[in-house]
């Protein structure tokens, strides 16, 4: 971009004066002319009424997002359910290996985040998790889908929604790892959004003299980010129909589950989530519900301690199922979402939720300040909100000892040790199905460390027909 003309410069700040942001300029005349060209093209990306609309709806009038309407739990799909109906769950499996070998499903994976919070430099999908390989998540995701690619025959393009902050280094990530065995024209990355935060005024926030703090839009985000880089387009011209949503983190992942396929399928739904059991009443997860007759999730921090607490006569959590952040959607579902092909729709579309937080800000004297109480608000949109849309929705239960084990922490619970465990004793419980003795301790602990590559078995079954029973297990197995 070349320098910033006068005139161009006067129409940006009539704009900002017209809202109530020149404070957004107060450094121009000391910047030098790349720093100018660098906050110029930042103001020109921000929709300045759409902003306005969101100070006056969230944070002047004192606004909470709630889910009005009488709450009641949602159908599931439960694992009681399943086993009580053996005849039904294998037509459902038949019926999504049938869809599978379509070619007609994609993976979509959100992996927007960095890994400082776990001590880790770099993008969280690098994260180093085999308990034997130490291969990186990333690497563990792709198997995943080279397995299930191979099993069915069909290829599975990869859809990786990255961030402003780890685009770049996930690219190279890729790139110097030969996509992991997945063809390149297979892998598709694309750029989640960004949305500017506003303080108690509703004012922008500069975080550096020539640059406004902005945070990504949430997960929710996720569909305008499909439309905006072209990935829905590019889904469109492969024919794609379903698509598999998932998050980095959950080691334990089960992305090309024909069961969950065939549920979905069958119910001709266009929006469907695997849920599992909460651990207990006061467990941190989105809760799974219904208001006026629309499936939702409602976040824990937004739920009434009596409904958190609420027994079902037989002394069960009256809200007992929370989100695991597994989804698929019909991909005309998608588009219906974003509305028209000029994306008028898409911004009001999901709702925002709000958080006050404590945002870095430049002072009047150019000094970076952090700040120790909340100054600002952030926007986010989250993507399970989409259920209430969806004119059919399936939520099926699943185990999460067999698939879901998050890494949220560094250290103790929901931390790449306790996903590691979780790893070992779903590869342990496998060998046991095919008649190998694991070491386990008396209180049931393996004794051991084990890894199964995708690519020799991606599940059970297919272990089963491979592994020989006088296989013997020392201090550590990797089959691959």
């Amino acid at each position: 971009m070349s320098e910033v003309h006068q005139e161009d410069y006067r129409a940006v700040a009539a704009t900002l004066q017209r809202f109530g942001q020149s404070h957004v300029l107060r450094f121009w005349e000391n910047l030098n002319e790349s720093s100018r060209r660098q906050l110029f093209a930042q103001i020109q990306s921000i929709d300045f009424d759409f902003m306005a609309r969101l100070a006056a709806e969230y944070i002047k009038t004192n606004a909470k997002e709630t889910k009005a309407g009488e709450l009641k739990p949602a159908p599931v799909f439960t694992l009681a359910q399943q086993q009580q109906s053996p005849s039904d769950v294998a037509e459902r499996r038949k019926d999504g290996e049938k869809f599978l070998r379509t070619g007609t499903l994609a993976a979509l994976l959100v992996a927007g985040g960095q890994g400082s919070r776990l001590g880790f430099e770099g993008p969280k999908g690098a994260l180093p998790i085999g308990p034997v390989s130490n291969k990186p998540l990333f690497q563990l995701h792709a198997e995943k889908l080279l397995a299930g690619a191979r099993r069915y025959g069909a290829a599975i393009p990869w859809y990786i929604m990255t961030s402003e902050t780890n685009d770049a280094e996930t690219k190279n990530f890729f790139e110097t790892r030969n996509c992991f065995g997945l063809r390149q024209q297979d892998v598709f990355f694309f750029k989640q959004g960004e949305i500017p935060a506003l303080d108690a005024d509703g004012k922008l926030i500069l975080d550096a003299p020539d640059h406004i703090f902005m945070n990504p839009d949430g997960h929710g985000g996720t569909l305008r980010a499909l439309q905006k880089s072209g990935a829905l387009k590019d889904m469109q011209r492969r024919g794609i129909e379903e698509i598999s949503y998932f998050q980095v983190d959950n080691v334990l992942l089960n992305m090309c589950d024909p069961l969950f396929i065939g549920c979905h399928l069958y119910a001709n739904a266009e929006m469907s989530a695997k849920v599992c059991a909460k651990r207990d009443a006061s467990e941190k997860m989105g809760l799974l519900g219904m208001i006026d007759d629309r499936v939702t999730v409602i976040e824990y921090s937004d739920m009434r301690t009596e409904d958190k607490e609420a027994l079902l006569p037989d002394g069960t959590l009256k809200y007992k199922y929370g989100n695991l952040a597994i989804h698929l959607f019909k991909r005309s579902f998608i588009e219906r979402e974003l509305g028209d092909s000029a994306g008028n729709k898409a911004s009001g579309t999901l709702p925002w939720h709000l958080a006050h937080k404590r945002i870095p800000y430049i002072d009047d004297g150019g000094n970076l300040i952090n700040p120790p109480q909340p100054n600002g608000y952030k926007f986010e949109a989250f993507i399970f909100d989409a259920l209430g849309d969806a004119r059919r929705v399936v939520c099926m239960e699943v185990d999460r000892r067999d698939e879901f084990s998050g890494i949220k922490n560094a250290e103790g619970e929901d931390s790449p040790a306790t996903a590691k465990t979780a790893m070992i004793e779903v590869y342990a419980r496998w060998l046991e199905a095919a008649g190998v003795r694991v070491p386990r301790a008396a209180d049931g602990k393996v004794l051991c460390r084990i890894e199964i590559n995708p690519l020799y078995a991606l599940d059970a079954v297919e272990l089963v027909a491979k592994v020989p029973v006088d296989l013997q297990i020392g201090s550590m197995l990797y089959l691959e």
